[in-house]
């Protein structure tokens, strides 16, 4: 069952585990969207099929907050929010190794390598590039590992794990882009917290969620002393 954290006629905000694809793909293993799809045909007794729109997504991995759409016109809303910027995504990340600056911004031009399935970053513009931009303040230090907020400007794929694993600081855990660890672990990459105007009442909504704070790599931290804010 996955938690839901909000829902009304227009949307469905909702807690992706880790490791949960956002939409179905040639897998076949569970995703959100089809997830989400039954458990509101069961609740509610729809026949047929049920609409759900899947505005943004959350790399398979990575677990933390997502919004839905439950009707066209609200996702067509929210997209228009995510292309102009106004939609606000906040992550944090552990990442390898200790970062100095304690904020900064990051900008490189992402292009994906079609070839190897992975995105490449640059810091000039390249054929086939598209600018990624995200701005960054250091939570906290537990040993070589750097707790980070993360304020998303774009939405590029793989965009955060590509940026700082380009600084030379990839996310702990991250088996594509990062150190490949000699144990599982999972990778330290959660949405935090996501913030929209209202696709039909225009209030200004924010829905936040906290990562697994005692389970790797989100432990050894002092969250007694963390404020995201």
């Amino acid at each position: 069952m996955v938690p839901i954290l909000y829902e009304d006629n227009h949307l469905l905000v909702v807690e992706k585990p880790a490791n949960i694809l956002s939409q179905a793909d040639r897998t076949g293993d569970p995703d959100m969207l089809s997830l989400l799809k039954e458990d509101l045909k069961r609740r509610y007794n729809k026949p047929g099929n049920v609409y759900l729109g899947l505005v943004h997504r959350l790399d398979r991995p990575v677990g933390g907050i997502m919004v839905f759409a439950k009707t066209s016109k609200a996702a067509a809303r929210l997209s228009r929010q995510i292309a102009d910027g106004s939609f606000e995504k906040i992550y944090l990340a552990v990442l390898s190794g200790i970062l100095p600056q304690t904020s900064g911004q990051l900008v490189h031009f992402l292009r994906k390598d079609s070839s190897r399935n992975m995105i490449t970053a640059t810091y000039n513009e390249v054929p086939g590039s598209k600018k990624a931009v995200l701005d960054y303040q250091v939570l906290g230090y537990s040993g070589n590992r750097t707790l980070v907020r993360v304020d998303l400007k774009t939405g590029r794929p793989h965009q955060i794990r590509v940026q700082f694993a380009a600084e030379g600081y990839p996310l702990v855990g991250d088996r594509r882009y990062g150190i490949r660890p000699t144990q599982q672990m999972p990778i330290g990459l959660w949405a935090h917290q996501i913030g929209f105007n209202h696709p039909t009442l225009r209030d200004w909504l924010v829905f936040s969620l906290d990562p697994p704070k005692t389970k790797p790599p989100w432990d050894g931290f002092d969250w007694s002393q963390i404020r995201v804010v």
